[in-house]
């Protein structure tokens, strides 16, 4: 047989990308140069990167205007934070809702805390979703929760300095879409406001004006998450221009690939080599396979991000666990969405999953931070992430008959043990092509069972990979990490 190693292969099939303002261009000096001409070379962003590689996991919130009506409008309740469109609601009625909006139960420091007990490790929220009204204070227009609302608090403000005090890393989602700015265009095809005096190219001055505010006011923040980039009136162009503005005010910021032009689909992929952004976006669906870029699953808990209080279709705190095991053992991350109501609580379903997910996270945590994907094609009962010389076996369908098959594996661990136990080790042994775990009858946890097998040197694994351009596929071949 011949032996290729997984390391070996990776260099031989990936480029060498070089991010930043210029991406895939080489470096030519360290430091960032004016006017957002920023380079950088693989290591940097590699350091850039690698807070966000650790976390795995964060809470996406959508919250706005939108919680007021609750997702009903007469008399249908198919709507949620898109309400101002799906309902065709003309946004001369829809600022309405602003003086509405007065969420006194919101609490900063709970919020941060549900979030840091689930195991989450940032938070993104809706700084200004498509509808243009905005969470923060900005100088940039009235349509604010300072100068709108009865409410006149900076949520933004106050979920930055919690999340600093709490450990946490706070990002924000920003729209490049804006349907009440006078300036942004396309028109909705039902509006009734004309367009004749509309100037983009000032509705885009408005908007990195706002950016500004949001990258300069709140300190150190994680991850700028632009969304609302697919309209024509946006360019490759403008977006790279904005991703090099925003990188002149935060050189470490992460930003997504909706910054640009991109996005393929929901399913979020794109070229990092030739579009602008640091990281994949697949909305509503985990790959199929791992990526050859840094990517991260958002995902909603029910069927809406903004808060509908008549959709009951919640997913179950298995099915979560799951996806989340699914997403680590592929190398992403995984955003969960809560729709805070307008009073300014999660919901109660929001409340229970999130605590749930907090406990396996609890005990099973250390599968998830800091791992990279499974070394194994397939696992049928399960999925594996990496982390070193330790690999994490999440089991979703527990062996009834007591012997846990990893199959390709040739290596016997050193040490392996259930996460939950008490550390008392397993029985482990290598026959043929596969290797053998001895665990007790009932799985500990009915999500995902974790046992984790600790190696002396790498581990070697046997799989078929997809390299048949390199070797003909007759050839067997045994691939080591």
């Amino acid at each position: 047989m011949r032996l290729i190693s997984i390391r070996i292969l990776s260099a031989a099939f990936m480029v060498l990308l070089v991010l930043g303002c210029r991406p895939g261009e080489d470096a030519k000096k360290s430091e960032p140069a004016v006017s957002g001409e920023q380079q950088e070379t693989r290591a940097q962003f590699d350091e850039r990167m690698e807070w966000w590689r650790e976390a795995r996991f964060g809470l996406f919130l959508h919250w706005g205007l939108y919680a007021i009506p609750a997702g009903e409008w007469k008399g249908e309740t198919n709507h949620a934070e898109w309400i101002l469109q799906t309902a065709q609601i003309p946004v001369d009625e829809y600022v309405r809702f602003a003086p509405q909006f007065n969420p006194v139960e919101f609490d900063a420091a709970d919020w941060v805390r549900m979030a840091k007990e689930a195991g989450m490790k940032y938070i993104v929220i809706t700084s200004k979703h498509h509808d243009g009204f905005c969470l923060f204070d900005s100088e940039m227009t009235d349509f604010d929760v300072m100068d709108a609302t009865p409410f006149k608090r900076d949520i933004l403000k106050e979920l930055a300095e919690e999340c600093r005090k709490q450990g946490l890393k706070m990002c924000w989602y920003h729209s490049i879409m804006d349907w009440h700015h006078p300036d942004y265009l396309p028109r909705r095809s039902w509006e009734n406001r004309a367009a004749d005096d509309a100037d983009f190219d000032r509705y885009v001055d408005y908007m990195k004006a706002q950016v500004k505010e949001l990258i300069t006011n709140y300190g150190e923040i994680g991850v700028l998450w632009f969304d609302g980039e697919w309209e024509k009136t946006w360019t490759p162009e403008r977006g790279l221009d904005l991703y090099c503005y925003v990188r002149s005010l935060q050189p470490n910021i992460i930003i997504n690939n909706r910054v640009g032009k991109g996005r393929a689909g929901m399913a979020g992929t794109y070229d990092p080599g030739s579009a602008s952004g640091d990281f994949g976006t697949p909305e509503q669906e985990i790959p199929a396979t791992g990526l050859d870029y840094d990517w991260e699953t958002c995902m909603t808990m029910n069927d809406y991000w903004g808060y509908n209080r008549n959709d009951p279709n919640w997913k179950s705190e298995i099915d979560l666990i799951q996806k989340l095991s699914d997403i680590a053992s592929k190398g992403g991350n995984f955003l969960l969405n809560v729709g805070p109501t307008a009073e300014g609580l999660f919901p109660p379903e929001s409340v229970e999953r999130l605590a749930a997910i907090g406990r396996w996270m609890k005990t099973n945590g250390d599968s998830i931070y800091g791992t990279t994907a499974s070394l194994f094609e397939k696992l049928d009962w399960g999925r594996s992430t990496t982390k070193g010389r330790t690999l994490y076996f999440h089991v979703f369908d527990w062996p009834a008959d007591g012997r846990l098959v990893v199959p390709g594996l040739l290596t016997k661990a050193d040490r392996a043990v259930l996460l939950s136990s008490s550390g008392e080790p397993l029985d482990m042994f290598v026959e043929d092509d596969h290797a053998v775990i001895t665990v007790p009858a009932e799985a500990p946890d009915k999500a995902v069972s974790v046992v984790a097998c600790t190696f002396a040197s790498e581990p070697e694994v046997m799989r078929s990979p997809d390299i048949a351009r390199v070797i003909p596929p007759s050839i067997p071949v045994r691939v080591l990490r």
